[in-house]
């Protein structure tokens, strides 16, 4: 049976403003399993982000439970929620949000001393990740506007993966990226993802959307429809055609 590393029952959130109620997320109720490469689609305003927020921990739900492991974390306050996000989410965004005056390394270390005190193990295992995703010595001690865009990225990756998370939560992280810079990105995640990493990334492109193994579909706050497209292989062109017929039903 599969491990089911994260679960929200009737998770709603609302948002008021100018006298209304903005109801974004719709009473959903969602099994997330370890190891799983979940992909989250639907079209703008659909509530995809929100719902990687509320997974996450970076915001709270107005109604609901979210269950990881097993700890509730929609009952804990925000001080609570704030060491649950250190120790068990990793994070990739759009931008990539480097401190341009600290270095690659440093950049890293300073999400990474949030959690554990050991400086050398944090070098050491910062060192094994940036070589993992190509980031040469050379580069370790660069500043942010040195990189490329690709690069900014991949070092956002090691610094999302530096504390061990159980899940990595990825914003359309290919977004500000040209096409063959995007799928090096891509590559980095689904290599972490077949070593074990769970991942869940919210995307509106169909050719990031390929490489998960279940892709959820989000339509006014709600869960349309899902599909299972199993474990990721580059060229396999029933996927791309199965995922395709999926969102063609979903109305994408």
């Amino acid at each position: 049976m599969r491990e089911v590393l994260l679960k929200t029952e009737g998770l709603s959130k609302s948002f008021s403003g100018r006298g209304t109620l903005q109801h974004v997320l719709k009473n959903i109720d969602l099994e997330l399993y370890r190891g799983d490469f979940t992909v989250i689609m639907g079209a703008s305003g659909a509530g995809k982000s929100t719902l990687l927020y509320a997974l996450s921990g970076m915001d709270t739900p107005s109604l609901g439970r979210i269950t990881f492991g097993d700890r509730v974390i929609s009952e804990l306050d925000s001080d609570a929620l704030a060491v649950f996000r250190r120790r068990a989410c990793g994070f990739v965004f759009q931008q990539v949000y480097l401190i341009e005056g600290m270095s690659v390394m440093d950049n890293i270390l300073a999400a990474g001393l949030l959690v554990n005190r050991d400086r050398k193990a944090l070098v050491r295992r910062a060192g094994e990740l940036l070589r993992a995703v190509d980031i040469p010595e050379e580069a370790w001690k660069k500043f942010p506007s040195q990189l490329s865009g690709g690069e900014a990225q991949r070092v956002g990756i090691v610094r999302g993966l530096i504390n061990s998370p159980q899940i990595l939560f990825a914003d359309e992280p290919t977004g500000a990226l040209n096409s063959q810079t995007g799928l090096d990105v891509l590559d980095t995640i689904t290599s972490f993802n077949r070593q074990g990493q769970s991942v869940v990334m919210v995307t509106h492109d169909m050719r990031s959307a390929r490489r998960g193994n279940r892709i959820l579909y989000l339509k006014d706050g709600a869960v349309l429809g899902e599909c299972d497209l199993g474990k990721y292989v580059p060229g396999d062109r029933e996927r791309h055609e199965k995922l395709s017929a999926f969102l063609k039903e979903m109305g994408w």
